[in-house]
């Protein structure tokens, strides 16, 4: 008899875990889905593959390609053009593949945007062109839906007991993508300078770029394949399944869930707070990323520090490596303890401070050269990109929890992903021009796009203060 009432208990509780995170019922926690997060994972550590692999070689080669007169102090106006199109195509198209994944399911659309992913990265390495390069990268922005799916499909596998342990991989695993990405970049671009006897074709000296591109496009066709075979779509019950679900648990029947909503329902300050957040961190972060490349590979002369791309790439690396080690031992901590409020708000914080080192760090290496105090201060710059690469996994658990319901998770997170990628779009253009214009006109000293930036930190800052304590509140 009790191995009954226990077996009905059980049943129960899986039931339970199916109703929207909206109807108030004590739970326990779940265990993740490990293979189908595993997968889903898989398909976001991609993306910083080959979004980080052309950082530590963009600036070398936009100084290759004959379009800059031989100033280095113009290759940031280019660089960040070509890093910022892709930000440009994806936030005109992301709602819209968010909007499909809704109706035809989440993982044709991730396929597309694998494939899109490949094809990119294989035509990036080939061009030898300006325009070939702004085309490659307009692919990849235009047949890119699976940052806001992913995080849809997150949501989906994940109930109110355990999305935060969640979501909280997705910031851990971006940084294993920012990890191997400057490696494969630093470390495989110019095969023929670094491994002649293995790279002799004429091939490698004529397009000295492609072998970075073709590894980071192996990794995405084995992401392609481990999503057509083995990642299945989240099925979720009818709404009028949750009121036999609930009748058969004992549960009260007030709560049901309703179907799609349509998208204006959603521009309302429950959605579009944590959205704006989202868009405020996004914009720093992609300027963070767009100078620090810039600032390394610029000579000393110029206003950066005049590193080798090798050089680059493990310094970036290693930014990867305390990112994921620190995320995954210390944000669970510190999101109990803190709560996401305070912690989204300590994060984003740390971009003031972030853009205040450029400065004193150049001024440094300008009198003394490259010193031991300079690798102190990129180290304590290090540690404050991983505090602040916090606030986007609380910030991922105020957005889903502001989707009414489960059917428009697809489109708050396509609302999300296509404010941040506009933001992302502007963010590096924006910053590189900046600092190429600070640099050209020495704008206070050369230092003005720093002190912009950290203006941006401290106007954006309010928003923080808005959310409520607690996500869907």
């Amino acid at each position: 008899m009790s191995q009954t009432v226990k077996t009905s208990s059980q049943n129960c509780d899986a039931e339970v875990s199916l109703l929207p995170d909206s109807v108030d019922v004590p739970k326990r926690p779940t265990p993740l889905p490990k293979i189908q997060v595993a997968i889903l994972l898989l398909a976001c550590v991609i993306e910083p593959i080959a979004a980080q692999s052309i950082l530590p070689y963009i600036n070398q080669l936009v100084s290759e390609l004959d379009i800059i007169g031989g100033d280095t102090r113009k290759v940031g106006y280019y660089a960040g053009l070509i890093e910022s199109l892709f930000f440009v195509t994806e936030a005109l198209t992301v709602l819209h593949w968010s909007r499909v994944s809704d109706r035809v399911g989440r993982k044709p659309v991730l396929l597309l945007g694998t494939f899109g992913l490949c094809l990119s990265m294989l035509c990036f390495g080939l061009s030898r062109t300006f325009w070939g390069l702004v085309l490659s990268r307009c692919i990849t922005g235009a047949l890119n839906g699976n940052i806001g799916v992913t995080k849809s499909m997150m949501g989906e596998l994940t109930d109110a007991t355990n999305r935060a342990q969640g979501f909280a991989l997705l910031p851990m695993i971006w940084c294993i993508g920012v990890m191997l990405g400057p490696v494969i970049g630093g470390s495989l671009s110019r095969p023929q300078d670094q491994f002649p006897r293995l790279f002799a074709a004429s091939f490698w000296g004529d397009y000295p770029y492609f072998l970075p591109s073709l590894v980071a496009a192996m990794f995405v066709i084995l992401t392609f394949i481990m999503i057509l075979l083995f990642l299945r779509e989240v099925t979720t019950p009818h709404s009028e399944d949750y009121g036999a679900i609930k009748r058969r648990c004992g549960l009260p029947e007030s709560s049901e869930l309703d179907g799609p909503v349509p998208l204006k329902s959603l521009l309302v300050p429950k959605v579009l707070l944590p959205i704006a957040c989202y868009g405020s961190i996004a914009v720093l972060e992609i300027a963070m990323c767009a100078l620090q490349p810039l600032f390394y590979s610029t000579p000393i002369k110029d206003g950066g520090l005049g590193f080798t791309p090798a050089t680059i790439g493990f310094w970036m690396s290693s930014l990867g490596v305390a990112n994921g080690m620190i995320q995954a031992f210390f944000f669970a901590p510190l999101i109990s303890k803190l709560g996401p409020k305070t912690l989204f708000r300590i994060g984003h914080a740390a971009f003031a401070l972030i853009f205040g080192l450029f400065p004193v760090i150049h001024m440094i290496a300008r009198t003394s050269g490259i010193v031991w105090s300079i690798w102190a201060l990129l180290s304590c710059q290090l540690f404050l990109t991983v505090i602040q690469n916090m606030s986007f996994s609380c910030v991922f658990l105020y957005v889903t929890a502001s989707a009414p319901n489960q059917k428009a998770l697809g489109a708050v997170n396509g609302l999300s992903q296509t404010t941040a990628s506009t933001a992302r779009a502007i963010g590096p253009a924006l910053a590189t021009s900046m600092f190429a214009y600070s640099v050209e006109h020495n704008l206070l000293g050369g230092y003005a796009v720093y002190f912009v930036m950290i203006s941006i930190t401290l106007a954006t800052a309010q928003l923080g203060a808005m959310l409520p304590v607690e996500p869907g509140k």
